[in-house]
This record gives structure tokens, sequence and C-alpha cells, in this order.
């Protein structure tokens, strides 16, 4: 399933909306200033796959700060802007291909016709849209105190201002820290504009509580064909939300970057330390392929058989451990030639260039 957005955007190489893979990005918490930080930052969400990365920008003397950035970094960069067109016009100068606007708030007509100038010389993309903590009282007037309804109004306020003035090179987006406002303002939106839709619970929190709170809401817009691109906003280091960006369209099946990690709940009939081997194997998940399903069960009641459609397994026996694939045992092998085992399987898919095919004589040697 593929989001909904008719309409596509370009920032530089990476292309959001109409069909393209629903994009998963993050946010620098190093201030500009911190060019250490913010250079390591960068390394790292390169490395874990980030495709669009946020960097605030709130003042016009570090413009030379995030031009440097934008040397650096091989991932696009939006600058965040707030009240002053400016600061707009100096991140399109630095290189930025993207910024994060609010209109209304750049002041006033003369700064947002230089700004629309200047992102359509520059072929550059304005996400705009609403926060459900910045809505006001007169758009929560008009919408007769429904919060979803008053961010439908404030991203249209926004939308309008840049329609007449013939600029659609837009990404469009509505957040709240409720995951009911969020869904409700987006299935709206999304009924009446073909636009590309960024998607995110705001404050979604820390650890365990944002991880759910975010994936309780994105699931529900996804399942749904909303999302073209998406941050799961948490308290904590930045790749974390991009490790769950992706193991959640894992989960939805849209995207299948990096292997996914299956194992029981584990019970009385376990035979193994289930959460000590699947310690041990999440850490050689970067080497198995992208798509591939790899399981850890705790017995062999449901080692291949409920897990069969894995690529790759191990299940707990009273010898030791059963490897197994697509539900086919390979062979048993003892605990310390879990790391090895796995690996040579990696191996032997890469050098077929095919599908891994259990050996029906065995675990190979």
């Amino acid at each position: 399933m593929l989001a909904m957005s008719r309409k596509s955007v370009s920032i530089g190489k990476l292309t959001i909306g109409a069909g393209a893979p629903i994009r998963v990005e993050s946010m620098l918490v190093h201030p500009l200033a911190d060019q250490d930080g913010c250079q390591a930052e960068l390394q790292e969400l390169e490395e874990v796959g980030c495709e669009l990365i946020r960097v605030a920008f709130p003042r016009r003397e570090e413009a030379p700060l995030l031009a440097r950035l934008n040397q650096l970094s091989s991932v696009p960069l939006m600058a965040d802007i707030h009240f002053d067109y400016r600061l707009a016009l100096s991140a399109i100068a630095s290189g930025c291909r993207a910024i994060r606007v609010n209109p209304g708030n750049l002041g006033g007509k003369n700064g947002l016709q230089e700004v629309i100038q200047a992102a359509r010389a520059e072929r550059v993309v304005i996400r705009i849209g609403a926060n459900g903590g910045s809505l006001n009282n007169e758009q929560l007037g008009k919408a007769s105190g429904d919060r979803s309804a008053a961010l439908v109004v404030a991203v249209e306020e926004q939308l309008q201002q840049l329609l007449d003035k013939g600029f659609d090179n837009l990404i469009l987006s509505a957040k709240s820290s409720s995951v009911q406002e969020t869904v409700r303002a987006n299935l709206e939106l999304a009924s009446r504009y073909d636009f590309p839709f960024h998607i995110g619970i705001t404050e979604a929190g820390p650890g365990f509580r944002g991880l759910v709170k975010s994936a309780a809401g994105l699931a529900l817009l996804l399942a749904q064909g909303v999302g073209d691109t998406l941050r799961v906003s948490l308290t904590g280091p930045t790749r974390q939300e991009v490790d769950a960006g992706f193991a959640l369209l894992r989960s939805l099946d849209l995207r299948h970057r990096g292997a996914d990690l299956i194992s029981c709940p584990t019970c009385g009939r376990r035979r193994i330390d289930v959460e000590n081997v699947v310690a041990r194997v999440e850490k050689l998940l970067p080497q198995f392929p992208d798509g591939w399903t790899v399981a850890v069960m705790g017995c062999e009641v449901n080692g291949p058989r409920e897990a069969s459609h894995a690529d790759i397994g191990v299940a707990g026996t009273p010898k030791g451990l059963l490897l197994f694939s697509k539900g086919k045992p390979l062979g048993e092998i003892l605990s310390a030639e879990l790391e090895s085992a796995l690996i040579k399987e990696i191996e032997n898919t890469a050098r077929e260039s095919l599908s891994f095919r259990p050996n029906e004589g065995g675990y190979r040697s």
C-alpha cells in the first residue's frame, strides 16, 4: 500500500509523495553553534538511513554554519524557520532545498513574496502546517472549539496564502500531542488536498511511552494511506526516531529496510534464555539482508511451526538450539555457535544471490 497523495515534491534527489517510498526523517538536537555535535549527529543519522533532517535556524548570523552542514551532509536538510522571513532567505542561500515556515508570521505580504520568489528560483520545497499547541482563539472559534477542525483551519489559512501567490511546491502537516486530534485533522485534510503529507505526533514523550503513542497515531494514518514522510518524535537520541520509523513501516509492510526480529514472549516451555539470545541476535541484525525476518523462539513447539515464515531462526531444544529456515530444520547447534552459524547463512545467501533455501540434509558445514 502506498500513500494516497497524488502530487510529489523533490528535495534535491529525494522524492516525496505520489507513490515514492514513505520517508523517515528526524531533527538535529544540537544547535548550529555546536558544529562538532551537529556533524556527529548527522553522521549517525546517515548511518541509520535517515532521509530528511530538519535543523533549527533561529539566527541569521549562523548562516555560514548552516551552509557548512549542507556541504557536509549527504542527507537533505530542511531549515526550521520562525517569525523572520530573512531567515528563510538565508537558509535558501545557504543551500537548503526545503524550509519549514508559517506563512502567517513571516513579516507581512512583502516578506512572504520574497520567500516565494527565492523558493521558486531555487526549486525549494516549503513545508507548512499547524501544531496543536499554537492554535489561536480565532481558529478555535471558527471550529466551534473542535481542536481537530481548528488544525484544519490553521493549515488552510497558511495554504491559501501560498496558493494565492501561485506557489504549490508544498508539503502539508497537522500535528498535535493528541493522537485523536492528529488523526482526525489529517484525514480531513487528505480528503481535500493532493499535496504530500508529513505526519507525526508532537511531544510524544520518552522511551516506550513515546513509541507507543507515536505508533498508535502514525499507524492509524498510514493504514488509511495518509503520510508521505514521517517523524517519530521522541525525547532521546535521534537515531531512535529513525530506527522506530523504519520498524513501524516494516510492521505495516510499507517498507522493508533492514531485517525484522521476531521472538516469542516465553512461557514455562522455554528451553533457553530467550532474552539473552534475542540480545545476541539483535547485534547481528545490520548484517542481515533487507526484508528478512529473523526469529528467536523459546522451544521446539514455538520454533519452526509458529515462525515458519522466518527466513532464518533459532529455537531452544534440550541440547541447545535448532537452526531453521522457512519452517524447515537446518540442524542443531550449540549456543556458543549461534553467531558463527547465522553469519555463515548470511554469507551463503550473499554468494547465491538468491533467497535462502534450506538444505534438506541438515545444517550446512
